[in-house]
C-alpha cells in the first residue's frame, strides 16, 4: 500500500526543513553536551540529569525521523497554482459564522501543518472538508463531532 501523501503549503514545508536543521545542527550537539556533562557526574543509575537528557535525545531523534517520513512523502500547494475561484489547500478565506455573526479567517493546510490556534485548518478536518470547492458567495452547513450543524457564508476568497 502506498503511503500517503503529505500535502504541505511551501511556508509548511520550509518551516518543516528548517525544523530539522535545527534538531539535527543544535539539538543534537546540546543534549550530547548534556550527556556528557551527566555522565562526568558519576554514578548513572541514580542519575536523573543522565535520565532526561537520554529521554531528550531520543525525543529529538524521534522528531528527526517524524519529519524525515512526512518530507519524504511531502507534495507541495505551489501558490501560483492556487485557483481564488474555489476554495483548495493553500487558500485563505473568510467566512460569517450565521449563527454568531462572527467573521472568521482561517487558511486551508494539509494535516500536517493544521494549527487552528493560528488560523490555519486542515483540508481533512470537518470544516475543511465542507469548504474545498465552496466559492465566494455560498453557504455550507459543517456537522461537529457533537452531531450540531454549524452554517458558513464564504465572504472572501485569497492566495
Amino acid at each position: 500500500m502506498a503511503e500517503k501523501k503529505n500535502i504541505l503549503t511551501y511556508e509548511g514545508l520550509k518551516a518543516l526543513e528548517d525544523e530539522l536543521q535545527d534538531l539535527k545542527v543544535n539539538k543534537r550537539k546540546q543534549v550530547a553536551v548534556k550527556i556528557k556533562e551527566a555522565r562526568e557526574q558519576g554514578d548513572l543509575s541514580e542519575n536523573a540529569e543522565y535520565d532526561a537528557a537520554k529521554d531528550e535525545q531520543r525525543d529529538i531523534e524521534l522528531r528527526i525521523e517524524e519529519i524525515d517520513k512526512i518530507l519524504k512523502n511531502a507534495e507541495v500547494v505551489v501558490d501560483e497554482d492556487v485557483d481564488v475561484n474555489a476554495i483548495n489547500i493553500g487558500c485563505v478565506v473568510r467566512l460569517k459564522d450565521l449563527e454568531f455573526d462572527e467573521i472568521m479567517e482561517y487558511k486551508i493546510v494539509g494535516s500536517t501543518e493544521s494549527d487552528c490556534l493560528n488560523g490555519k485548518i486542515s483540508n481533512e478536518s470537518p470544516v475543511g472538508m465542507a469548504l474545498i470547492g465552496a466559492k465566494v458567495g455560498e453557504k455550507i452547513e459543517v456537522e461537529t463531532p457533537t452531531g450540531e450543524m454549524i452554517q458558513y457564508e464564504i465572504l472572501e476568497i485569497q492566495k
